[in-house]
């Protein structure tokens, strides 16, 4: 099963492109996991933590592609995904306006979906209130 997540983005692909890998940028995925570990470039591997509901998940993964403004993908383990690899790609089209954000998590179990996409969309929405605000 697959989760996909759009937004439309008031910036240049570029900018969306630095705020989604920068851990240290508010809103971005990396920056609120602890200890956020991440190596930014092809086979460069990341670790974090993310608590949930007064619980700790680890997630790693490697990344596969980095095309800077338009395209990252990058390998996703976690307890969520019963430890076994999935991939998330990210897609950055510029469009009237700003960027389209296409986000497409690939290899999940059908009973997994519905959370990744609860994350993926929190994620987003938060990316995009980085940036806009």
């Amino acid at each position: 099963m697959n989760v996909t997540v759009t937004r439309t983005i008031k910036a240049t692909p570029e900018q969306v492109y630095e705020v989604w890998l920068d851990p240290k940028s508010p809103g971005g995925p990396w920056f609120s996991a602890r200890p956020p570990i991440i190596d930014i470039k092809v086979d460069g591997l990341f670790y974090h933590v993310s608590d949930s509901k007064g619980r700790q998940f680890p997630h790693f993964g490697r990344f596969v592609a980095l095309e800077r403004g338009k395209h990252i993908e990058y390998t996703w383990m976690s307890p969520a995904t019963r430890g076994l690899e999935t991939t998330v790609t990210l897609d950055f089209r510029a469009v009237s306006g700003g960027t389209e954000l296409v986000l497409v998590h690939t290899g999940l179990h059908d009973d997994d979906v519905a959370d990744h996409d609860r994350g993926w969309s929190f994620i987003a929405d938060c990316v995009v209130k980085r940036i806009e605000r």
